[in-house]
């Protein structure tokens, strides 16, 4: 229930604010300035959330970083119409109450849940997140015909509320003995975790290479091939719905399926997300672009479930959430600079060459994480994970 109001509160922002333009209470510019500093917001946010979910209550942190979102709400509201910098104020805090929950959620995920059930726990919270995904455009345009901007942003801070307010209690809160260490070096002693692992090391930068290059490569061109090749917006309506679609199904499979090597089937998965980008580098009817979206959300899916998992079961259970927020920097936190380098790249290559590129790298970067040891199964010993 919080994942999914979170969610909806995350992925409603940004058409709120698009409706705000469409009724000339905010420019495009200041658009643009606002999703960004909610961006910054996020990414500054994470690896200090990380620190302190191991050394206080997880729950704790979910609590006040869905409080901090939720105040948010209406200082955006306030600030529309007359004050942007009280707007980028706003959206960068919530913005890094957003980011305090990811690593917080996924450590209080093992204090709640047993270790038998949580990859369908972790399912459970993919599903809520691709729902949210699906319906948060559509409810927010609904909404709109009855509710004005003002009203739909403080609706955004309740869905924070309810994300703060509804999470169960995890375990005690840790108390640190000894003197107090500084920030810095309780963030590297995650780092120092992470490298412990040579899967969960090999897996995020398989991760980060599709998400920095596929994912940003066919946000930018999916638009562009829509509109030139094919002469309409369906194409990437179609496509961007398909995505979501084949992340639920993925969601709904994983939650049961337990292949053998796991880690390798993950990896394989993954993988699957350079389709997208090779339908968009060929001419083939618009249905297999749409096809080739719905293979790749369901992969990204049966990849991201036994990630999360495996992190949740191999990492040291004090040093869990600065693990998982090593994670979200580098697979979100890279995803703008691609964004930002893909379309000169395309200018100055082409999108043949962009896009073959991309579609290279996200098969050939699992692959190549699958070479590492301990990635089969995803676990410390080359074994079977326990």
């Amino acid at each position: 229930m919080g994942t999914t109001a979170s969610g909806l509160a995350t992925w409603a922002l940004p058409f709120v604010l698009g409706l705000a333009v469409l009724e000339r209470e905010l420019s495009a510019a200041g658009l643009g300035v606002v999703l960004a500093a909610r961006t910054a917001g996020f990414l500054g946010a994470v690896p200090v959330a990380g620190v302190v979910a191991d050394r206080h209550s997880r729950r704790g942190v979910v609590l006040g970083a869905g409080l901090a979102a939720a105040g948010a709400a209406p200082v955006i509201a306030w600030g529309l119409g007359w004050s942007l910098a009280v707007m980028a104020v706003a959206a960068a805090v919530m913005g890094a109450g957003q980011g305090a929950c990811r690593p917080a959620f996924q450590a209080l995920v093992t204090e709640v849940v047993d270790v038998e059930r949580r990859q369908t726990a972790n399912a459970a919270m993919a599903l809520a997140t691709r729902t949210t995904t699906l319906a948060a455009p559509g409810v927010t345009a609904l909404l709109a015909t009855v509710l004005d901007t003002t009203a739909l942003l403080v609706g955004i801070g309740l869905l924070w509320l309810c994300a703060a307010l509804v999470p169960p209690r995890g375990a005690p809160a840790r108390r640190a003995d000894g003197p107090r260490v500084p920030f810095w070096r309780e963030f590297v002693d995650g780092v120092h975790e992470a490298r412990r692992h040579p899967w969960f090391l090999a897996g995020l930068g398989a991760l980060t290479a599709v998400i920095a290059t596929g994912y940003s490569a066919t946000s930018v061109a999916l638009p562009l091939i829509s509109r030139d090749r094919y002469d309409t917006e369906v194409v990437l309506a179609a496509a961007l719905t398909a995505y979501t679609v084949g992340g639920l199904i993925g969601a709904l499979v994983v939650a049961r399926w337990r292949p053998r090597s796991q880690g390798w089937a993950a990896l394989a998965a993954l993988a699957c997300y350079g389709f997208a980008p090779l339908a968009l580098l060929l001419p083939v009817p618009w249905v297999v672009i749409v096809a080739a979206y719905v293979v790749a959300g369901l992969g990204i899916e049966l990849f991201n479930v036994p990630w999360f998992t495996a992190t949740q079961r191999e990492a040291a259970p004090d040093k869990l959430a600065r693990v998982s927020s090593l994670d979200f920097l580098m697979s979100y936190g890279l995803a703008p600079v691609g964004l930002v380098l893909i379309a000169p790249a395309i200018d100055l290559f082409g999108v043949t060459a962009v896009l073959g590129t991309c579609a290279a790298v996200c098969f050939l970067a699992p692959a190549a994480a699958a070479l590492v040891p301990t990635t089969r199964h995803f676990a410390r010993s080359t074994g079977e994970s326990r």
